[in-house]
């Protein structure tokens, strides 16, 4: 059995690596890719993903979305991720062009042809809002939703704030206002989750999507003297190994103006919402095992 997902993505180094690990695993079935304005802007985003995907020589339609959010004010996380998005690999001018559909549409198409697809957001989650707003007949064909992004102990765009919350605040309120089951896989794992000098190395060593990799992450902006975070990837690591975090069911609810815009604040003692919960919150993963699967995983790739 594989599980059929959908990314809707910024492609961004680490987008490009969780890409990488969906489009590679045996286990996992990406039905499509939906690109939006997020780390760079949503033409370079969209780039991006069928870079990608045309690297790997894989037939996955990629569709372009949202040039900006909801209502604040677009701003980009260049200074991290590079100009481009993805700097430090020659992809080539030849990797094809998007699908004549826009984000919606495919979404709303590919979501009503199957069966429990699970959505896997790892940018802002304007696509997805808009969707919703559009289509709210795709809920009841969506399984579950995994999201990278949010936090319940701190931000990295703010003190209180990360990024692709951040980014669309508004759109993360309907997202998590859905009444669709949603892990979070936020900064309280990715941050714990780093990749390190040691694997990052190996990586350069182990074979061509290796090379790739390793050209990315070193020009990542991110991270400390300890590693790098590839904070989107833990969302197929989440997908395919669950054993590997703890979690905890709560309701969060999504700051979306003041100087704490784009917290996302989790109801951790079941106080506030008469028990109810509305997703499932990653609060600690397995690091070491993190690192080994990654390595594993692209030691597999030809």
């Amino acid at each position: 059995m594989t599980t059929k997902i959908i990314m809707d993505t910024d492609p961004g180094i680490d987008d490009a690596a969780a890409l990488t690990m969906a489009i590679n695993d045996p286990s996992i079935d990406l039905k499509l890719v939906t690109a939006v304005a997020g780390n760079v802007t949503v033409d370079k985003t969209t780039a991006n993903a069928l870079k990608i995907i045309h690297f790997f020589d894989k037939d996955i339609p990629v569709a372009a979305g949202a040039e900006q959010p909801l209502i604040k004010p677009f701003e980009d996380a260049a200074r991290i991720h590079g100009e481009s998005g993805m700097p430090g690999y020659d992809f080539g001018d030849d990797y094809g062009q998007p699908i004549k559909k826009t984000a919606v549409e495919a979404l709303h198409d590919a979501i009503m042809a199957e069966d429990e697809v699970i959505l896997v957001p790892t940018g802002s989650y304007t696509n997805i809002a808009l969707l919703f707003s559009e289509y709210p007949e795709v809920k009841s064909h969506i399984k579950k939703i995994v999201a990278m992004g949010g936090s319940v102990s701190g931000g990295n765009m703010t003190s209180a704030a990360e990024f692709n919350v951040f980014t669309d605040p508004d759109a993360a309120r309907i997202m998590y206002n859905a009444g669709i089951p949603i892990v979070m896989v936020g900064l309280d794992v990715t941050l714990k989750a780093l990749l390190t000098k040691d694997t990052i190395e190996k990586l350069g060593q182990m074979n061509k999507t290796g090379e790739m990799l390793h050209a990315l992450i070193t020009h990542y902006n991110d991270g400390t003297d300890e590693g790098r975070p590839m904070h989107d990837v833990n969302t197929i690591f989440y997908l395919l190994h669950p054993e590997a975090f703890t979690t905890k069911k709560m309701w969060v609810d999504v700051q979306t103006e003041g100087p704490a815009i784009g917290a996302t604040v989790g109801d951790i003692r079941g106080a506030y919402h008469d028990g109810k919960t509305n997703a499932e919150v990653c609060l600690d993963i397995d690091a070491e095992y993190f690192n080994k699967w990654f390595l594993e995983e692209v030691s597999k790739m030809k």
